[in-house]
């Protein structure tokens, strides 16, 4: 069987049996036709058009060992970082995985192969007067002004992800129990609390529609947050508004929307916050994913000793 029709065989089953994101499918076909693409360079090539016009190049997959993965990791070595390495190996190995199962292979040349070990990293995040000083910044006059206060401050009053945020419908925001509901990865609802000051953004921006609704255009129960042609927001629109926000009131480091959750984070921690309870909110599967964040709190705890103790 083609590469080509395995790779697409195996995408459909993460988003029917595992309900993988769209944007998980989308980077895992990605990898796994670099890695054809790779292992096919010392094999006879017959490249086949897809219905989209795209080309993936053929290889015999029972052909495929530890020493040809190996290898592709070597050269991903010189131009990726371990990080996007980790991923494409995990591709790679669910890849195999997955065609065991269905008795195309025998066995999983991927499976004894380690995944590099991660750098550490502290999460870029703003001050508390940063974070202040942007909204600040917000205008009050037009309704694109109302919706970028209201996304901002659910952002950051929230602590979700920039798909979460865009995937939000009117009905998802429970105005007397202060919560908001999200589709978190894989699917997963979960509730997560909201501010007031949130809260009373997204009712002004969604009553300032009394006079800017177009003839046959419906916003009731419909996307929370849209754009000028009053359909959905996209996650891209949203960062790219962000970022324009934060070049706007003179911030020199670039802001994203996963700076806003990494803010939200390091704040709630340094203001006395159970790490397990930040976990639940930002709707981390692991509490080492969260653990990232007390590197910063600890930072700015030795901070303060290093000034403040008489014998440090």
């Amino acid at each position: 069987m083609k590469s080509e029709t395995l790779i697409s065989e195996f995408i459909e089953s993460l988003d029917s049996e595992k309900a993988y994101s769209a944007n998980t499918c989308r980077a895992y076909r990605t990898d796994l036709k670099a890695f054809a693409e790779f292992a096919a360079k010392n094999q006879p090539v017959r490249r086949s058009r897809r219905g989209d016009g795209a080309k993936c190049p053929q290889f015999k997959i029972e052909t495929v060992d530890a020493l040809t993965i190996r290898l592709y990791l070597g050269y991903l070595y010189k131009k990726k970082r371990k990080t996007t390495i980790g991923r494409k190996l995990s591709a790679i190995r669910s890849f195999f995985r997955y065609l065991v199962r269905a008795g195309i292979v025998r066995d999983n040349p991927a499976e004894q192969i380690l995944s590099p070990k991660q750098e550490k990293y502290i999460p870029s995040y703003l001050t508390v007067d940063d974070v202040f000083r942007l909204l600040d910044n917000i205008g009050h006059n037009s309704l694109l002004d109302l919706r970028n206060r209201a996304l901002f401050e659910t952002l950051y009053s929230s602590g979700i992800r920039v798909s979460e945020l865009a995937g939000l419908n009117e009905f998802d925001v429970d105005y007397t129990a202060k919560v908001i509901r999200v589709m978190g990865k894989g699917s997963k609802q979960r509730i997560v609390p909201v501010g007031e000051k949130a809260l009373q953004a997204i009712q002004t921006y969604r009553a300032g529609f009394g006079k800017n609704v177009r003839p046959g255009q419906s916003v009731s129960g419909g996307p929370l947050f849209l754009n000028k042609n009053g359909t959905r927001l996209s996650t891209r629109s949203i960062a790219r508004i962000i970022n324009k926000l934060a070049r706007q009131c003179g911030l020199t480091v670039p802001v994203s929307p996963h700076t806003m959750r990494h803010s939200f984070a390091t704040h709630m921690l340094d203001a006395g916050a159970d790490l397990r309870a930040v976990q639940e909110l930002l709707g981390h599967k692991s509490l080492s994913t969260t653990q990232k964040y007390t590197h910063v709190s600890i930072d700015r705890l030795m901070e303060a000793y290093d000034k403040a103790h008489p014998r440090k």
